[in-house]
């Protein structure tokens, strides 16, 4: 009886183990495609036209920082983020109480540093090895759209503490409703299309800018690169 328990548990272990490697190499970045594409081009069409309210909104964001948490076998890295999770769902529990603006602020600085963790993840898991699938070119979308929310919120942050940052045709409404215009604006920045309706205004929001032109112009470059060599090699 204690040698079946025994051979069942290990048998157990095992799925579990083969489970949580799958999920780390692929099928979290099929996931995660899913979330990041329904965050950066459906979620801003939502909250432009008012069909969501701010809970689902907020809902979303927290969803896609709990992924982050499974995005590493590594203790200390598995401990960060979810302490940065755990704080950003206090701050935004606090925020849906009568103090919104006044802890918007650092629930934003948190999820900054959510974000640029979980980028630094995704790329670890995106060249962990030389194996060349499609879950790697998933990937390397994934971080990607990682890029343009950190911009997006960086943004935020900009506006947020000096009180411009991107000027054009609109109105500042605050809070989550402004997502829509920083993700756009990012997006912009990002692929160097520059349509002209959105503009920086001032110094830190035009060296962004012009930091999220370069890395959308290098990072394609770097990885296309690294994918073929892993594919020769």
């Amino acid at each position: 009886m204690n040698q079946f328990v025994y051979n069942r548990s290990k048998q157990v272990k095992r799925a579990f183990h083969s489970f949580t490697e799958y999920w780390l190499t692929d099928a979290s970045f099929a996931v995660l495609l899913l979330i990041l594409l329904f965050t950066v081009f459906v979620l801003p069409i939502l909250i432009e036209y008012g069909h969501v309210h701010a809970f689902f909104v907020n809902a979303v964001f927290l969803f896609l920082f709990f992924t982050g948490i499974w995005s590493s076998t590594n203790r200390l890295l598995i401990g960060i983020t979810s302490i940065l999770f755990v704080t950003h769902l206090g701050l935004r529990i606090i925020r849906f109480s009568n103090y919104d603006f006044e802890f918007y602020l650092a629930e934003r600085i948190v999820g900054i540093l959510n974000m640029m963790i979980f980028i630094f993840l995704n790329t670890r898991l995106l060249f962990r090895n030389h194996e060349v699938n499609v879950y790697r070119v998933i990937g390397a979308i994934n971080v990607y759209l990682l890029v343009a929310i950190l911009g997006a919120f960086l943004f935020e942050i900009i506006y947020l503490t000096t009180g411009s940052g991107i000027g054009g045709d609109f109105t500042m409404v605050g809070l989550d409703k402004d997502f829509p215009l920083y993700i756009y604006f990012s997006l912009v920045s990002l692929t160097t299309v520059g349509f002209g309706d959105l503009y920086p205004i001032q110094v830190m929001s035009k060296m962004l800018s012009v930091f999220l032109s370069t890395i959308g112009i290098l990072y394609p470059a770097v990885v296309i690169a690294r994918l073929v060599s892993s594919s020769k090699g």
